[in-house]
């Protein structure tokens, strides 16, 4: 019994510490939307200025300094198109979404190192379910972002006087959101895993009682 809690207590150190890690990282990278425009502006004879990779915060040009994407938090009463009020709301919803799984995880973490000292059935239960719910935080996280994205393409394409410029550029989701699936992916391992340590901690009290 001591084992198995051990082993768990390994893996679960491995699969927090990872999932942790890759969201912090992905947070805090600017490569979550790439836009490669190098095949136009090779056939223009320009520069790399039209081509851009984005995070949560910020957008950066190739060989250009990185400038701050528009706050969604602002209480101006611009005049903006509904698409685009609708454009902030998305991007204030993913940027709260992910520091919050981000809090949730170093939270579940406090009461995972207590709950596996311990040996607490309930602590250890509701860490499990903590994570859990820190994973569907994150999912909501990406399926906004991803949605967000889609709508600020075809907002992009409603501009374009020319269509036919998409064809040499590419658009594609950058490693840090690939990073972020990989956490999603060890988040919720990582909240099965102590589901899995409440029942083997529920069944050695059983069988405590049972003696």
């Amino acid at each position: 019994m001591r084992a198995s809690l051990g082993l768990l207590s390994l893996l679960l150190a491995l699969v927090g510490v990872s999932s942790f890690v890759f969201l912090v990282v992905a947070i805090a990278t600017d490569f979550w939307y790439i836009i490669d425009a190098s095949k136009l502006e090779t056939s223009r004879n320009g520069t790399d200025a039209l081509s851009s990779h984005s995070g949560l915060w910020r957008t950066c040009r190739v060989r250009s300094e990185c400038y701050p994407l528009i706050n969604p938090f602002w209480q101006e009463n611009a005049n903006i198109t509904d698409s685009h009020r609708q454009l902030l709301y998305m991007h204030g919803t993913f940027v709260i979404l992910m520091p919050l799984s981000l809090i949730l995880m170093i939270f579940g973490g406090m009461t995972g190192f207590i709950s596996i000292l311990a040996r607490a059935y309930l602590l250890l239960l509701m860490t499990g379910l903590l994570f859990l719910f820190g994973a569907l935080v994150t999912l909501t996280g990406i399926s906004v972002y991803i949605a967000y994205s889609a709508a600020a393409f075809e907002e992009a394409v409603c501009l374009l006087r020319s269509k036919d410029l998409l064809v040499e550029v590419d658009i594609r989701f950058g490693w840090s959101l690939a990073l972020v699936w990989i956490s999603f992916v060890a988040e919720v391992l990582t909240g099965a895993v102590f589901l899995l340590a409440a029942r083997v901690v529920g069944l050695k009290r059983r069988r405590e009682q049972a003696l």
